[in-house]
């Protein structure tokens, strides 16, 4: 058996892994929607690449998330994920058009689909559901610390040498979580733990096939999909609008620009994370993921009403609450939801598949808005989707005890 000291280095190469992997799972990120501008392309036109990629990435989702569950090749589907990503990207440099484009999208977006299941049964095979609210706190501190770092040295390559220096920085990075995924010991990854089967249940090997219907008709799973829906309908794409925006009002540097709304986010993200962690042990998910769906409204609100550089301030760090939170809370909820019946990855697959609709339609959403009505109106009807979600999400809390529990920390960690 490994002994604690092993371990402990396994753990600290899931911290660098996650730290890695923040910069190569977005591919290029925000700095794709502003390359695509500079080369005459109308937001809308940049809308409609981004939710064809979303789209065939939340195809993949859950089949992805039930492969996550079922295969003790973890390590190896995150690795194969890597790489297809580092090559999608670097097809858009090499190859020039609307369909060049949209194939590197879609290619990126399917093999990054793979990695929050697998990340997320890693993580739970190592800790556990009792350590499992520190440790997600940490590795998304981890990996908003990754996004930072690879933003300012995105950043200062893009200004340099424009946006595709950006890509370099990514390839390197994904150079560093292939090594990191080669450190992490096997031996360390209970792979029962890490599907979420109980202590009594790890000799199963396969799960009955009416556990999967019950799982795909969860009524608070589906609850915690559609309120995920509408927020990202509203989120995903603020950022790279807000970009955008600025490039044609204010004459911005674009990748010095993109470069600052992400550093600024993520900074904020990395204290969130590990403050959320907290609050997870000691008070469950709830506060978080309420705090979360407020922080988007405000958001957007501040974005349409603000016409200046400088709303990309409280804009960010906004986006650092609610994206912070969310990335402790969202897996853990789901955890908590599905725990013992051995499809946690498959859970959060499906649930993952559901909000990936709102964010696939939510660049053609405010792309839409954008051209036709305006940047500013374009904020407030991104700022409207995550409003619904709120509502949704409270009234069924009132109805469903097994969506109260799991918002609870009421279940002994």
């Amino acid at each position: 058996m490994p002994d604690a000291s092993s371990k402990q280095k396994s753990l600290i190469f899931l911290s660098l892994l996650c730290f890695s992997l923040a910069d190569v799972r977005d591919g290029l990120g925000p700095f794709l929607g502003v390359y695509l501008q500079g080369l005459g392309w109308m937001p809308d036109e940049i809308g409609f690449v981004m939710t064809a990629g979303g789209l065939a990435g939340l195809v993949c989702t859950t089949p992805l998330g039930a492969l996550a569950d079922h295969t003790r090749h973890k390590r190896g589907l995150i690795a194969a994920s890597v790489i297809l990503i580092v090559i999608a990207c670097g097809m858009i440099f090499s190859w020039n058009g609307a369909a060049a484009a949209t194939f590197s999208k879609v290619l990126s977006c399917v093999a990054a689909a793979v990695i929050m299941p697998a990340l997320t049964g890693i993580t739970l095979g190592m800790v556990g559901q009792q350590g499992l609210p520190t440790r997600l706190g940490v590795n998304e501190a981890w990996s908003h610390a990754g996004n930072a770092a690879t933003a300012i040295m995105g950043g200062l390559v893009g200004y340099t040498f424009g946006i595709p220096g950006v890509f370099f920085v990514m390839a390197l990075m994904g150079g560093v979580a292939l090594f990191c995924l080669w450190r992490i010991d096997p031996r360390h990854i209970d792979y029962a733990a890490a599907r979420g089967l109980a202590p009594d249940s790890a000799g199963h090997s396969a799960l009955k096939t009416e556990n999967l219907r019950r799982l795909f008709t969860d009524k608070s799973l589906l609850v915690v999909g559609m309120t995920l829906f509408f927020f990202h309908l509203g989120n995903a794409a603020l950022l790279p609008l807000l970009g955008q925006s600025a490039v044609a009002r204010f004459e911005v540097n674009a990748a010095a620009y993109t470069a600052g709304t992400v550093v600024l986010a993520q900074t904020t993200m990395i204290l969130t994370a590990l403050w959320g962690a907290r609050v997870a042990q000691k008070k469950g998910y709830g506060p978080l993921f309420y705090i979360a769906l407020l922080a988007l409204p405000l958001r957007g609100c501040i974005a349409g009403l603000w016409h200046s550089p400088w709303s990309i301030m409280p804009v960010q760090v906004l986006d650092g609450v609610g994206a912070g939170l969310l990335g402790v809370a969202t897996p853990g909820i789901v955890a908590r939801l599905l725990q013992g019946g051995g499809h946690i990855n498959t859970g959060l697959g499906f649930v993952l598949t559901i909000q990936g609709v709102g964010a696939s339609f939510s660049n053609a959403y405010g792309g839409l808005f954008a051209h036709h009505a305006g940047y500013s109106d374009a904020f407030f009807a991104l700022a409207a989707a995550p409003c619904v979600g709120m509502a949704l999400f409270i009234m069924a809390a009132r109805f469903l005890p097994a969506l109260r529990h799991a918002l609870r920390n009421d279940a002994g960690f």
